[in-house]
């Protein structure tokens, strides 16, 4: 305990450590006292004058090393120990970023590990913590789209949202357009300077109240760029399937994304698009968005003090107080 103290003190004043070298000139002036005040004589006929000791004799020395431990109290006091709380402060100007997220079925194969969704959410979720003065909103769609998350800078909030994320919670299907539609109403009214989409999907449109094709162009007349993500390898995947019966068996299905929609979306509105074909590079592709999408950010650091050497100085004075105390009542010297 007393090192884990000791770790996490500074102290202001180090310099006044170098008063404990008076402490063993101290001690030698005492020592040299004490012989000159001490007398003995010797009588060779008897033992009976021989001073015998009384506890009073034994402890005579404790007065100075009560002294001796409130100077050392006290020049800890004077050093100034003191624990140190920093505190960063961050400021600037923040992006304002939409997570789209395709949540269709075919977004359970198993092409990432361990399966596209999941391997989006993971991804999804550490992009989001290197956000620091960012809001972030999430949008999930497969047949409909919904808001999950409005714009927000609570991480915590965010990142426990995308982590729930399930199959099953919105209609099945691939509307694209309805996705990038309500995404773009999520954006349209924000002030803030830079407006970003990133929309992931593993398929082609199929149908929906907004076509893919105008959601684009009012994503373009907001100002607001689109970063595409299309998630699948090449050729076929494999996918699980629940039968009638309960049983869950795996299927090899083709992978089909739109990658001529994707990319006029992502080069109309200003953005890039990217290819996920594996796990490790889904990740690659939120690192690169990240570099790319920059808020200015400002960082205050503050060093708070508190002072900790209140202990030290009662203490100092509480071995002063009890060293006079016994000088003049236990071991009073009487003429």
């Amino acid at each position: 305990m007393l090192y884990n103290w000791y770790e996490n003190i500074e102290f202001a004043w180090p310099f006044m450590f170098y008063l404990f070298a008076l402490l063993p000139l101290l001690i030698w002036w005492y020592l040299l006292q004490h012989r000159k005040q001490q007398s003995s004589f010797f009588v060779s006929s008897s033992q009976r004058f021989i001073k015998r000791s009384s506890w009073k004799t034994s402890f005579r020395h404790s007065l100075f090393i009560f002294r001796l431990l409130a100077m050392s109290c006290l020049i800890i006091a004077l050093a100034r120990p003191q624990t140190r709380y920093n505190e960063e402060l961050k400021s600037g100007e923040g992006i304002d970023i939409i997570l789209c997220m395709d949540v269709s079925g075919s977004m359970m194969a198993q092409d990432l590990l361990p399966d596209r969704l999941e391997a989006a959410k993971q991804v999804a979720a550490e992009f989001v913590s290197q956000r620091v003065t960012d809001r972030v909103g999430v949008v999930i769609f497969s047949g409909e789209s919904f808001t999950l998350v409005p714009l927000t800078t609570d991480k915590a909030v965010l990142q426990a949202q995308i982590y729930n994320i399930q199959r099953g919670l919105l209609d099945d299907g691939t509307a694209i357009g309805d996705g990038l539609g309500i995404s773009v109403s999520r954006l349209k009214n924000s002030t803030a300077k830079t407006k970003i989409i990133i929309l992931l999907t593993d398929g082609e449109d199929q149908g929906g109240r907004i076509s893919p094709i105008e959601a684009k162009l009012m994503a373009k007349s907001y100002g607001i760029r689109v970063y595409t993500i299309g998630v699948g390898t090449e050729g076929f995947a494999p996918v699980p399937v629940q039968s009638g019966a309960g049983t869950t068996s795996t299927q090899m299905q083709k992978v089909n994304i739109d990658e001529k929609l994707l990319r006029a979306i992502a080069s109309e509105t200003g953005g890039l698009y990217f290819r996920a074909r594996d796990t490790e590079s889904l990740k690659g592709i939120y690192s690169e968005i990240d570099k790319l999408e920059r808020s200015k950010i400002e960082i205050t650091a503050l060093k708070r003090y508190t002072e900790k050497f209140h202990p030290f100085a009662m203490a100092a004075a509480l071995l002063l107080l009890i060293e006079i105390l016994l000088r003049y009542t236990v071991f009073r010297k009487f003429p």
